[in-house]
């Protein structure tokens, strides 16, 4: 099997709910990721094999293929085709896996993979709200098979981060003092100016605008978001638009176009569990990946877990084993958003400039996903 290099990895910053990059047409928002990340290589845009986008509510302005649309926004060959991939949180995460495997199978020698979401523009869950016009209350509910294994009651991730609170006896304080840690770092973060190497600005727009100013007190006396819930939205992930794109490249393409490796991809796998609980799915997807691969998570020098609830975090840290100094070290999407078809690959560049920050060797990356699955990468760094 062929290696999988990663040339380069970036994101533009991530803007928060009716902040700078809300008036941004989402096909500019790619194109915004996609020119950053051609430009830096010095690649000629005609030798990308593929553009894989993730992406999630695809309706509207986000309809239509908005891989192509996005690469097409940014002046780039018509030669060059593109497709949109949906596995939820963790689409532009998957889009880097098909890109990978892509390249591992020797049937692509250049993927350009990432992902796009404008939640300002199209809100969060519109696509499945959408079919109530048709007739269909959820995506789930009236499928007979559904109805029959799981019944017909509300599927929701905040039910399922107080679920996950409850079983893993995870505290309403434990989850804020992992929220209030996300935003420090956050903000520290941008302030030593650890994201300028992976972000490219949209404009004049440059600087990730979500990482609050907060304190335990403060979380202390929001509301819960459902009566009895341990779960408020200081303990959520943010809504937020954003973009992001990887390269990846063959060893032959390398060569050919005289491109610099950073990383490479080490292993790439998805698992699934149950659906209801919905987020629990990187604990067993992550197990399977140190099984496969032979390594342990203490050989895991910088890791990053989407923070889609702080409950999920815990949880995922309590069964792992995880160094908690080695996770999200520059704070996560409590604290930076997590604008949904985008996060996998914005995670990605973040992991990738740490492990070199650090002079590690590898770095795992694993996201929670809508339908209770979860993608694991990991990356080796090259020195």
């Amino acid at each position: 099997m062929r290696e999988a290099y990663v040339i380069d990895a970036v994101r533009t910053p991530v803007g928060k709910r009716g902040g700078s990059l809300s008036a941004v047409h989402p096909a500019d928002l790619g194109a915004a990721a996609i020119k950053g990340l051609i430009e830096r290589s010095s690649l000629d845009p005609a030798a990308v094999d593929d553009v894989v986008f993730g992406c999630c509510d695809t309706i509207g302005p986000q309809a239509g293929n908005i891989a192509r649309t996005s690469w097409l926004a940014a002046g780039y060959p018509e030669s060059v085709p593109g497709v949109t991939v949906d596995r939820q949180c963790g689409s532009s995460q998957q889009a880097i896996h098909f890109g990978a495997q892509a390249i591992m199978s020797g049937t692509s020698e250049v993927i350009v993979a990432g992902g796009v979401q404008n939640m300002s523009a199209i809100p969060i869950s519109a696509a499945m709200l959408a079919g109530q016009a048709y007739g269909f209350d959820s995506p789930f509910v009236g499928a007979q098979g559904w109805d029959h294994r799981y019944g017909t009651g509300e599927v929701s991730q905040f039910n399922s981060a107080t679920m996950i609170a409850e079983k893993w006896d995870i505290s309403r304080r434990d989850m804020e003092e992992w929220a209030l840690r996300s935003n420090e770092r956050a903000r520290k973060a941008i302030v030593d100016g650890k994201f300028d190497r992976e972000i490219v600005p949209v404009g004049d727009f440059w600087i990730d605008e979500c990482p609050r100013e907060t304190t335990l007190e403060k979380m202390a006396g929001l509301q819960p978001l459902a009566e009895g819930s341990r779960i408020t939205a200081a303990l959520a992930s943010q809504i937020s638009d954003g973009s992001s794109a990887t390269l990846l490249a063959s060893d032959w393409a390398v060569a050919e176009y005289g491109l610099t490796p950073r990383a490479r991809i080490h292993h790439v796998s998805a698992r699934g569990a149950d659906p209801i609980y919905m987020l629990t799915a990187p604990i067993p997807a992550t197990k399977w990946a140190l099984e496969k691969t032979g390594l342990t998570i203490e050989d895991m020098d910088v890791i990053e877990i989407n923070e889609a609830f702080a409950s999920v975090v815990l949880a995922w840290i309590k069964e792992t084993g995880a160094d908690p100094d080695k996770v999200n070290v520059n704070g996560g999407a409590i604290a930076l958003g997590h604008p949904l078809g985008a996060t996998g690959a914005k995670l990605f560049s973040t992991l990738l400039n740490e492990l070199e920050r650090v002079n590690g060797r590898y770095g795992l990356l694993t996201i929670c996903e809508g339908g209770g699955t979860a993608n694991v990468t990991i990356i080796e760094r090259l020195s």
